[in-house]
């Protein structure tokens, strides 16, 4: 795609990824020349977060977060995780707590997932940061937790109904989308893409996965989060430079990203 756009913040992806591990410098390196001011790479363990903040330190426009994801609780460290999450979070570029949320997808027991989480939670409260929560075939316990916790942040990839998306936004917090928006059976996707308020609206890749069409199946990258904001554009009939704006401005407030 020529670049068409500038100002792209990619407010979820993950840099740290193995399919990234032959040309991750070029890539990155290249994302201003294509349009892209900003990504934020996610940690999902206390591994992957070392190439997270080392990206983070390398790159003036790679932001990260701290986090366990659901699908990693086998490498979680016998000793306190949460303290080393805490200090991970010092760190002036570690702008939120994540990936952290429940995934009922695959065979993950459910009373493992829910206290890891809800410690994340709870950390997350006391510091004051935002989560950026994957919610996977979970919905109704992760509206559970949304409603006690009541966390500031982000509910990334968006898979919910419109009406699970009025109460999200009513609780305060931001939803981003991706490159399923532009998939052809995309229905449940394209009517939150309508109905969701611009200003809580980010846009995402979940790079390498989920490149939107026309290169649905390929690794992503940031530089293809274009085609996701020109089909949301599309679909709320605005420009597409305008909705890349203020998703932008969105993401910087929400992380609190000068």
């Amino acid at each position: 795609m020529e670049v068409k756009y500038n100002n792209i913040f990619d407010a979820h992806c993950h840099y740290d990824d193995e399919w990234f591990d032959g040309d991750r410098e070029s890539i990155i390196s290249a994302l201003p020349q294509k349009g892209v001011c900003g990504v934020l790479t996610n940690a999902t363990d206390l591994e992957n977060v070392k190439t997270v903040i080392d990206l983070c330190e390398r790159y003036p426009y790679v932001y990260g977060t701290a986090g366990i994801h659901p699908e990693c609780l086998e490498k979680l460290p016998p000793n306190d995780f949460i303290n080393q999450i805490e200090k991970l979070c010092k760190h002036n570029k570690i702008v939120a707590i994540g990936e952290i949320g429940l995934d009922y997808h695959w065979d993950i027991p459910k009373e493992k997932q829910m206290p890891i989480v809800k410690a994340q939670l709870e950390l997350a409260k006391e510091l004051d940061m935002p989560v950026v929560f994957h919610d996977r075939e979970a919905h109704g316990d992760t509206m559970e937790l949304l409603r006690y916790y009541q966390p500031k942040g982000l509910l990334h990839c968006y898979s919910g109904s419109v009406e699970m998306l009025k109460e999200v936004v009513k609780l305060g917090l931001s939803i981003s989308l991706g490159g399923v928006v532009t998939f052809k059976n995309a229905r449940v996707p394209v009517e939150v893409a309508k109905a969701v308020p611009l200003d809580k609206l980010l846009l995402e890749t979940d790079a390498p996965y989920l490149a939107p069409v026309p290169h649905r199946g390929k690794r992503n990258d940031s530089s293809l989060i274009a085609y996701t904001a020109e089909k949301i554009a599309e679909l709320r009939g605005m420009d597409t430079q305008k909705l890349i704006d203020i998703t932008t401005e969105n993401t910087k407030s929400l992380f609190k990203i000068c």
